[in-house]
């Protein structure tokens, strides 16, 4: 099968891997992953799926090349995903000299637009109140087991995640084997079969529709539109380390969540981006207690 090919020319600075290499969950995640310093993406469009592979060239441009039955439309999102639509000229890294410097040293981060809405939601859904490693070995079973094999020459086989008319079907001792929580699972199969509306409260305003269905909360829609729309301004909320991490980042200190928003009120509409400096920036607080132990369930 033979690629159809383009290459992405940003404008201004760009890095590849920091910007589109954050979208992968775990190591071990079939829909994309890093190989020999390409990133491959098994993904589904309105079209199909297709497979996407994606290599930095050294003068800054981004080669693409995709197979299958939606290469051409795969192409055609290529900038998005590469942070086209990201708009950071009215971002201010001047207010705070930690958000300055990781600002200075990560010229090329961009926020990336996935444009899949309801990959970004089972994501999210999956990863709710558990450790992110349950939540990446789920996805993993998940995508595996459910989804449909990716085109093309990949380096390993992928799978681009199951369309929602999948996810609905299955059955609740799969859920349980795959290593998903009940609350988690029953949240996942009731919003597949409102997929449309999922898609509409997303993209609506700030996506705080989203919170009127069942199940979901500020950190699950805030997530949802940071993957799949880029969001420069979303906050998760309710995120077990992230208020520690603004606090710490910005402060000195622990905060909890007010205190987080406090702190980034200074950058309204841009919120998203300093949480993303504040990562990049390696500055992190020393840790205090012990690994939370993972439990599993699904020999029970």
């Amino acid at each position: 099968m033979r690629p159809v090919q383009t290459i992405y020319r940003p404008r201004g600075p760009f890095d590849l891997r920091a910007s589109v290499g954050g979208l992968q969950r775990g190591p071990g995640d079939p829909a994309q992953r890093l190989h020999n310093g390409v990133i491959w993406r098994a993904t589904r469009t309105p079209s199909g799926i297709a497979t996407l592979a994606l290599a930095q060239q050294g003068d800054g441009s981004v080669r693409a090349a995709a197979w299958g039955p939606a290469a051409e439309h795969a192409l055609t999102q290529v900038p998005a995903l590469c942070g086209a639509l990201d708009d950071a000229s009215d971002f201010d890294a001047s207010l705070h000299p930690l958000v300055s410097d990781a600002h200075r040293r990560n010229p090329g981060l961009r926020l990336a637009h996935t444009d899949a809405v309801f990959d970004a939601f089972a994501q999210s859904v999956i990863e709710q109140k558990v450790t992110i490693e349950q939540a990446f070995g789920a996805w993993r079973r998940l995508v595996t087991w459910r989804g449909e094999r990716a085109p093309g020459p990949t380096p390993s086989p992928m799978r681009a995640a199951p369309p929602p008319d999948v996810w609905r079907r299955i059955p609740s001792w799969e859920w349980h084997r795959a290593g998903l929580e009940p609350p988690q699972a029953k949240t996942l199969a009731a919003a597949s079969a409102r997929a449309d509306a999922v898609e509409r409260a997303a993209r609506r305003g700030d996506g705080a529709g989203l919170l009127a269905l069942p199940g979901v909360g500020p950190w699950t829609a805030a997530e949802t539109r940071i993957r799949a729309l880029g969001d420069p301004d979303a906050v998760s909320v309710g995120d077990v380390h992230l208020s520690h991490q603004v606090g710490y980042a910005l402060a000195g200190a622990r905060v909890d969540d007010d205190g987080m928003l406090d702190l980034l009120s200074p950058w309204q509409w841009q919120r998203q981006r300093v949480i993303r400096l504040i990562l990049a920036s390696g500055v992190r607080e020393p840790r205090r207690a012990p690994r939370l132990h993972m439990e599993d369930h699904r020999s029970r």
